[in-house]
């Protein structure tokens, strides 16, 4: 398995338009099911050996795990009572993936109600209503999956090298990205909000604190490519003019972030050193400039096997 495949938005819109989708559609169940987690924690779903997942989701009666498999191209319905139901990835309507999957809750006896629209999308159209004809390309979906694997093992190495309050490795299914975000463990004042179809109220408390956010995202809305992202919650003064390595990385003005375009990274010599160096420069940026305890907050990076030292 390729480590950092080729990534080409233009082939991979239509696919990722439905993914989009798709996710949202099993994030909903796992949000309607979870117990509030600080800053939407209980919202993600996690990279796993095959694709993306849920996680255990735990009720009542029984456990579930809803499991995107990127391999063989199907989702998974799983229950801790043995049961297990399959909907296959092909291309298909929005309504026909969200009908599929409430079959699949039903039959392995998970819960069924969960918000019917989607999130941080201009003009939401519920899935139920969203009939038109949808793509799936199965090796689109495969190299968008791959990709992350290996973006998420330098994002969990970046997230060793911290003792503060730092999230997961985990995706977001309304924003469509892979993120890792540290906390400078101060409050942050109220956010403004405005993100189409989220009420303010979970953006206010998604960054009730200080933060310098990282992430991966596919491209769209007028971003032909994948990019690397970084930025930082309360914006501190001059962050914008930080020089960030590597050379490829820059200030996007529309987004209001650092951008790293993922090809400059898969071109790198050492894709790794590349995007942790991204990483790296822009939390420093950030923190530098904010004022943040980095002695106290910061520690050596984590190696296999071996106990932080002391």
């Amino acid at each position: 398995m390729p480590n950092w495949p080729a990534l080409d938005y233009p082939a991979f819109a239509a696919t990722g338009q439905s993914l989009h989708m798709w996710t949202q559609i099993v994030g909903k169940f796992r949000l309607a099911n979870t117990p509030w987690v600080n800053h939407s924690w209980q919202v993600p779903l996690y990279v796993d050996a095959r694709g993306l997942t849920t996680s255990l989701i735990p009720t009542t009666d029984a456990g579930f795990e809803a499991r995107f498999d990127f391999l063989d191209h199907r989702l998974d319905v799983l229950s801790t009572a043995g049961a297990r139901e399959t909907v296959p990835l092909k291309p298909m309507a929005v309504a026909d993936f969200h009908a599929a999957f409430i079959a699949a809750l039903e039959k392995v006896g998970a819960p069924t109600r969960f918000h019917g629209s989607p999130n941080e999308v201009p003009d939401p159209v519920p899935f139920a209503a969203q009939t038109g004809a949808g793509d799936y390309a199965p090796e689109q979906a495969t190299a968008f999956w791959q990709a992350m694997v290996g973006i998420d093992r330098v994002f969990t190495r970046f997230r060793s090298g911290f003792l503060g309050k730092v999230s997961p490795v985990h995706f977001f299914w309304g924003s469509f990205d892979l993120a890792v975000t540290r906390f400078s463990g101060r409050t942050a004042p109220p956010h403004p909000g405005g993100f189409p179809a989220l009420p303010d109220t979970v953006t206010r408390e998604a960054y009730s604190h200080e933060v310098s956010s990282a992430g991966f995202w596919p491209g769209g809305n007028g971003i032909e490519e994948a990019m690397f992202f970084s930025y930082a919650y309360p914006a501190p003064d001059g962050f914008s003019d930080a020089t960030i390595e590597p050379d490829a990385a820059y200030w996007h003005d529309q987004l209001s972030e650092f951008v790293l375009p993922y090809a400059a990274v898969r071109a790198a010599p050492d894709p790794d050193a590349a995007l942790m160096a991204f990483l790296e420069s822009t939390y420093h940026a950030a923190a530098d400039r904010a004022g943040w305890d980095r002695p106290t907050l910061e520690c050596a990076y984590g190696e296999p096997g071996l106990p932080r030292a002391v």
